[in-house]
């Protein structure tokens, strides 16, 4: 199905478009915040997600009969954890340690299977929801949208003559659901409402409200394990339950409720709302027998929206958004490519054509990602956000620790969105209370620590099925010093000195797992052993194809990057004086960085060959980014990281690109960086569930990161990138738009945040200043690079400041 006269269908939609809570006159137009389509999606890929950081829906558009996901970041299979699970693992470290220093690899890939947990639960489709329409005649003008500006989708069309249109929203103050229908002709509009799901669940009618009520499993396999016996288990004793509840409200039309089907006749409009709730109580509560209310809660939020007018929950709905979102613009000096569908617009751009206002649109996308998903306390959002259609999801949809989950934060604080972390801020410190026991038994030290996999129940074991698990991804013990990096960039951004106190015992712990974990080296430097690079494998000089290893350049990143911030918490906070010291002279004694052979930063002990010269993670240069440590003041590292991103290549995946932006950004490249990103959006067709490598990552129809398949990560990854690009901060100084292509050379943002507690914006012309602004939240001492030129002064708490294209600086 192709759209008619959709030019002149845009220009009439655009003279209807209303702005609510414009933060400045220069707003960006809302047309150019819209992802916009000719033809219904016919793949998830394909699908508009709405969500309200707890409630997820993947709208499809249909004729018909539209079909729409639904998810709720609460649903996941399983239950509370017990991490005492292996209690004796921590006995074959020694041994794998004496494997190591007898140079036998194969035998500690052995011994080091032995320390293997259960593997994580996976994230729960909740259901799906059916609006059957039943048109009898053809199809024209259809168009269909995602409007990220305010947060809500329609579909329009015309049959026989009669235009129908949807409008569909997640409502964050009313937790609710809300679609909206008409027809420009009475008694035109008829449809039935009717829910399935991949889950246990009952379906009943009354009091003109439909009930799904049900459950989810408590134990499901990870997808990549393949056909199993009982890989999905359900007990109607066990598991999370979970209530979706749908009324009609202010129709004009007859609504009745038969066969466990809602439906409206003879209408002209309604109004459709779906309540969505959760037994979910907490990582450590059963959601059985200390679970919430869910069917109460679905009831209660339904009956309360339903008492406010539809202009009403959309006002709130849309105010409460744009608070957030509307706190940064991005232009990047585009033409107006608008009028062209958007997965045409990335056919085009993958074909070579300029688009920059798709990479500012890509941005914002990422910003709209990370609001839609990520409000709920203690449950951050995992490899698919919160849209999932799979009972066993693509690497069971959970928080991968070694990069992943990590990387859904990294655009949090930068681009204004500091509320949104606290979902994994909150997240983290559950993981810290099983991760004390975590590394008490299986590696044997005190602290706390997570590894490679972990879900809604904040497990933090070695995952494999006790033994079953491959060292190369299983064996990998640092999920506590890089999940701690996120609780110091909270502070940094924020400067909040109660919050670090908060979290202080946290970031002590993780550096105190470090501190006990590390060995002395043969030569005489800290090192950790057993320890491997995240997913990637080595040849030994024998030819064998090794995991663990030894003195692991990724591993000694982190932990240097951790003890560095935990000694600025211990001096910030004026405390832990003993602490701090150990951790300053082992600091001194960490395993140095080496440069090999090709002048590359080596990734392991030796200067050995990678299995997979292209591979997709680059954990070794963890120092460069996320972490602060390597700086281009260090040509001789920063040298050796080029040259390891020149080695890794062109090839890649999306969460993968979005990391070599950040990396090439942090090196002041960006050309490179711009390469990337055009490669990060290439586009890609729907693929499904199942992961295939074969033809590279990139960017599916609706904007969602293709590894493929759909990892959002990719989307957070890329936006970072695109913001390290404008912006790079330490608490000590600031560099305005120090990696931004030819191709930005003119352009403009606002409200972007720094390091030290600032806001910024920034507009340039051919790459020179046209004016700068800055924001003080807490009055600290402000240096400022643009180009060449430095700008330093002091600021006063909760002032504001311009600086002109002559570098002068006036308080305003």
């Amino acid at each position: 199905m192709k759209q008619i006269n959709i030019t002149l269908y845009l220009a009439v939609t655009l003279l209807c478009v209303t702005f609510f809570s414009c933060t400045t006159s220069n707003q960006v137009e809302l047309n150019q915040l819209k992802l916009w389509y000719d033809e219904p999606a016919e793949h998830f890929e394909q699908s508009l997600v709405l969500g309200n950081g707890k409630v997820g829906a993947s709208v499809f558009g249909g004729v018909q009969s539209d079909k729409i996901y639904l998810n709720d970041a609460t649903l996941w299979a399983g239950e509370p954890v017990d991490p005492n699970m292996n209690p004796d693992a921590h006995k074959s470290i020694p041994k794998v340690r004496e494997a190591l220093a007898n140079e036998d690899y194969e035998l500690a890939d052995k011994l080091i299977r032995n320390v293997q947990g259960k593997f994580s639960e996976s994230f729960a489709p909740l259901g799906t929801m059916h609006m059957d329409f039943n048109h009898k005649d053809s199809v024209s003008n259809y168009y269909r949208e995602l409007n990220i500006s305010n947060a809500t989708s329609l579909t329009k069309y015309e049959v026989d003559g009669v235009r129908f249109e949807r409008e569909y929203f997640i409502s964050h103050p009313d937790q609710v659901m809300v679609i909206k229908l008409k027809a420009n002709k009475n008694n035109a509009l008829n449809f039935k409402v009717r829910f399935e799901s991949l889950l246990k669940y009952d379906l009943t009618g009354n009091e003109d409200i439909l009930r799904a009520d049900g459950y989810a499993p408590y134990h499901a396999e990870p997808n990549y394990r393949g056909d199993m016996p009982n890989a999905v288990q359900f007990d109607e004793n066990r598991g999370i339950r979970f209530s979706s509840y749908f009324k009609v409200k202010e129709t004009d039309g007859e609504v009745f409720i038969n066969d466990s089907i809602l439906s409206v006749k003879d209408a002209s409009e309604a109004v459709l709302l779906v309540s969505i709730a959760t037994s979910f109580n907490g990582f450590d509560k059963d959601p059985v027998k200390e679970g919430k209310d869910n069917k109460a809660i679905a009831e209660n939020q339904i009956l309360k929206a339903e008492k406010k007018s539809f202009e009403e929950v959309r006002k709130s709905h849309i105010t409460n958004h744009q608070t957030y979102f509307n706190r940064v613009e991005l232009n990047l000096g585009a033409e107006d490519l608008t009028n062209i569908p958007t997965d045409e617009r990335i056919k085009r751009y993958t074909a070579g054509a300029v688009d920059t206002d798709l990479e500012a649109l890509y941005f914002q996308y990422g910003r709209y990602l990370l609001m839609a998903g990520s409000r709920t306390e203690g449950v951050p959002m995992n490899l698919q956000g919160i849209w999932n259609p799979y009972m066993r999801p693509p690497w069971s949809s959970n928080y991968t620790v070694n990069i992943n989950v990590e990387t859904n934060y990294w655009l949090a604080e930068n681009t204004n969105l500091s509320e949104f972390h606290q979902p994994m801020l909150s997240w983290i410190k559950n993981v810290s209370k099983t991760g004390e026991v975590t590394a008490k038994t299986f590696l044997g030290v005190n602290g706390w620590t997570a590894c490679h996999n972990s879900d809604i129940w904040a497990i933090s074991n070695p995952v494999g099925d006790f033994g079953q698990g491959h060292p190369c991804w299983a064996a990998w013990f640092m999920g506590g010093a890089w999940l701690s990096t996120h609780l110091w960039e909270h502070y940094t951004f924020t400067q909040d000195q109660e919050y670090l106190k908060q979290v202080y015992p946290t970031i002590k712990g993780a550096a105190q797992f470090c501190l006990e974990w590390l060995v002395e080296g043969k030569n005489g430097n800290l090192m950790t052993s057993p320890g491997t690079s995240p997913e990637n494998r080595f040849y030994t000089p024998d030819g064998y194809v090794a995991s663990t290893l030894y003195g692991s350049t990724a591993d000694l990143a982190m932990i240097r990057e951790l003890f560095e911030l935990t000694i600025k918490a211990c001096n910030r906070l004026e405390c832990d004086k003993d602490f701090k010291e150990s951790l300053k002279t082992a600091h001194s004694r960490l395993q140095p960085y080496k440069v090999g052979s090709k002048g590359h930063l080596q990734e392991w002990f030796h200067d050995w060959e990678d299995v997979d010269k292209e591979h997709r993670h680059q954990t070794h240069l963890y120092g460069l980014f996320p972490g602060n440590h390597i700086t281009t003041n260090d040509t001789v590292l920063a040298n050796a990281c080029r040259k390891t991103l020149e080695m890794r290549g062109p090839k890649g995946m999306g969460w993968s690109f979005g990391w070599r932006i950040c990396l090439w950004s942090r090196l002041y490249d960006g050309e490179n960086a711009h390469k990337v990103l055009q490669s990060l959006l290439r586009f890609v067709e729907p693929t499904g569930p199942h992961p295939d490598y074969s033809g590279g990552g990139g960017t599916y129809a609706n904007l969602f990161s293709a590894a493929p398949p759909l990892q959002i990560d990719g989307n957070f990854s890329g936006a970072a990138g695109i913001a390290e690009m404008l912006l790079q901060s330490t608490e000590d100084e600031i560099r305005v738009i120090p990696a931004i292509p030819e191709a930005w050379s003119t352009g403009s943002f606002k409200g972007m945040c720094a390091r030290g507690g600032f806001e910024i914006d920034a507009s340039w012309k051919d790459k020179k200043l046209v004016e700068l602004k800055v924001r003080s939240k807490v009055g600290k001492h402000c240096k400022l690079h643009f180009g060449d030129r430095i700008i330093d002064f002091d600021t006063k708490e909760g002032s504001e400041y311009s600086i002109n294209s002559d570098f002068e600086v006036r308080e305003l």
